[in-house]
């Protein structure tokens, strides 16, 4: 994106040359505008009213649907049906459908990542993905089931503070952020990278005892702070969203880790792949960082399902390649995991 401090979104993105190029801004533009007016109803005072209330139903993964989580969808797949968008995959419906039977692109979504932090006034996001879709093909399914490296772009945005999107078509990552006023993003960072060297993660330490023995080693060490084997201490933060995390390791460096573990349900990881994993991992690796399962790239995986869930490491470059190599490591398996626990740390 060849644009300047403060453009507007639709000025940074006009540069675009290709076909698939145009047809992905056109994408993120659409999701700008459902952002913008989901941004509105997350501030609006709502007396005696929770958007976080359950509505009775619920989505793919087995989570219980809140009431935010469907204005989100329809406003998404509202803005989206205008913009050339054919097969569309969200996670809050059962099957990919397709929005234009003449669109260029594939979108896979979820609309509203971080449910359990909309009624505590915490950061949630909107997660997104752009891949090629072939018009003549009429299966809504096929454009995801491809692998992540075929994406075209990948962003999230951000409610919090303030309303920000992270985004990349392929060429760096850029930060816009919302004018209320104007009610526009305007262009706040370009060419984001992921800074090495920082010593901080973001895991969920209450699911320790779940965990592989690599995660459990990896973490056993950073608790031992600059007595253990990467000698320095480090600081733990969790936002119980990924675009939360997400932003923050974007921009301060450390690592996110979501792995899979023995609880069942969660042998593959819990994250979906095509809608939260790969566009992360998308943005990772063109912020300089890196994403792994543990065993490979994130973004060499196939999904075989559209909502077929995966492990997620990401971030900082030199922790993901760190975290990977405990998982390689076949001597540090052999001996399981570790006797002391992170509550004991």
């Amino acid at each position: 994106m060849d644009a300047e401090q403060g453009t507007s979104l639709a000025e940074a993105l006009a540069g675009a040359q290709s076909d698939s190029g145009r047809a992905a801004a056109r994408v993120v533009i659409a999701l700008a505008t459902a952002a913008r007016d989901l941004a509105a109803v997350i501030a609006r005072p709502t007396p005696g009213e929770r958007l976080g209330a359950a509505t009775g139903g619920a989505n793919t993964d087995g989570d219980a649907q809140r009431k935010l989580d469907l204005i989100a969808e329809d406003l998404c797949r509202d803005a989206l049906a205008g913009a050339g968008v054919g097969p569309y995959l969200s996670e809050e419906a059962d099957d990919p459908m397709i929005l234009d039977p003449r669109g260029s692109v594939a979108v896979a979504i979820d609309p509203l990542d971080g449910s359990s932090n909309i009624d505590v006034n915490g950061v949630i996001g909107t997660i997104f993905s752009v891949l090629p879709a072939d018009p003549e093909a009429g299966d809504a399914a096929a454009p995801f089931l491809k692998g992540g490296r075929g994406q075209l772009a990948a962003g999230f945005f951000m409610y919090g503070p303030k309303t920000t999107l992270v985004v990349s078509l392929g060429a760096g990552v850029d930060v816009f952020t919302l004018d209320p006023a104007a009610g526009e993003f305007v262009l706040v960072e370009r060419g984001l990278q992921i800074p090495e060297g920082t010593a901080e993660y973001a895991i969920n330490a209450s699911n320790h005892r779940h965990w592989t023995a690599p995660v459990r080693h990896y973490i056993e060490d950073c608790t031992r702070g600059a007595d253990g084997p990467h000698g320095r201490n480090f600081n733990m933060r969790w936002c119980a969203s990924l675009v939360g995390d997400a932003f923050r390791i974007f921009t301060r460096g450390g690592v996110f880790l979501y792995p899979s573990d023995s609880r069942k349900g969660y042998e593959k990881g819990r994250l979906r792949l095509l809608y939260e994993a790969s566009p992360m991992a998308f943005l990772a690796e063109q912020a300089g960082g890196g994403a792994t399962d543990g065993e490979r790239p994130v973004l060499d995986l196939i999904a075989e399902r559209p909502h077929e869930r995966a492990p997620l490491i990401m971030g900082s470059a030199d922790k993901v390649e760190k975290i990977a190599r405990y998982h390689h490591d076949v001597e540090l398996a052999r001996r399981g995991p570790p006797v002391m626990s992170v509550a004991q740390a």
